[in-house]
């Protein structure tokens, strides 16, 4: 049984990289490398010439019947992405599987991530959250995504390109409320990092004066918590709605303890008392 390794590399500052992390890419057979140009920097900085193997998106399932040969021939192997830690939001993930099923050891060199750095500067409650990845542009995987963000009982993280970035607190704002708190990390770990606090509003200003540059990473807090007068007054709305669009009674009841959560009971003495009222 031969190791993969999957090695934590710096988001920025070289000096991230752990003594444990600068072992297994000097001591691997091979290293893995999501951008070789890259990783080249990064083995010059601690003194390895360990050779590199370009694995990236495009080329990860022709790769990973070679890289099994390599293992089985009792190589030992490095995976890093360009920065980060592998598989999140980056490639790996079908050769790490490929990798386990072959009866390999799969051994995490933990490091930086961004995720975990723009949730702990950001001053939002960081127990409980959510990593949704880079945002999806467009469509219904969108309007799915912002609506998971408002509606999360956690703080969320994601990803976005600093040129998308004022739509997307654009379309924050509209769907958690303007004054949902959120920070927007920029260049962690590097020489203009910048972690900016604010709500939803004050950030869309700030950064449709001052465009962001650089890697970003924004973070949501989780939505607040929905009080029985707000249930009510949402359940009410609805049994309204569906009544006036001549829903019986009994079924219009069910939808609205579905959607609300108001209980089966408390949702039919509701609409029977629309119903009353005309």
């Amino acid at each position: 049984m031969s190791t993969l390794y999957v090695v934590s590399t710096p988001i920025g500052n070289l000096d991230d990289l752990t003594p444990r992390a600068a072992a297994a890419l000097a001591g691997a057979d091979r290293v893995l490398a999501e951008d070789t140009r890259r990783t080249s920097i990064l083995l010059r900085h601690i003194g390895a010439r360990t050779p590199m193997v370009a694995l990236h998106e495009h080329n990860e399932a022709s790769r990973v019947e070679r890289v099994t040969r390599w293992l089985d021939a009792g190589e030992t192997l490095a995976l890093v992405s360009d920065a980060g830690t592998p598989l999140v939001s980056d490639p790996g993930s079908r050769l790490v599987g490929a990798v386990v099923e072959a009866g390999h050891e799969v051994v995490p060199v933990p490091g930086a991530s961004a995720v975990l750095a723009a949730l702990v500067a950001s001053a939002l409650p960081a127990d409980r959250f959510a990593f949704l990845g880079f945002m999806p542009r467009r469509g219904g995987d969108r309007a799915a995504t912002l609506a998971r963000i408002a509606d999360s009982a956690e703080t969320t993280v994601v990803f976005e390109s600093p040129e998308r970035l004022e739509t997307l607190l654009v379309d924050l704002a509209a769907r958690c409320g303007e004054g949902r708190p959120a920070a927007v990390a920029r260049e962690l770990t590097k020489v203009h990092e910048t972690v900016r606090r604010g709500t939803l509003a004050e950030l869309l200003g700030y950064y449709q004066v001052e465009p962001a540059r650089g890697e970003v990473t924004v973070v949501v807090s989780p939505a607040p918590p929905v009080t029985d007068d707000d249930r009510l007054g949402e359940a009410r709305s609805e049994a309204r709605r569906l009544l006036d669009e001549g829903t019986k009674p009994s079924r219009a009841a069910r939808e609205v303890a579905r959607r609300t959560g108001l209980s089966r009971n408390r949702a039919y003495e509701l609409v029977q008392l629309l119903q009353d009222e005309g």
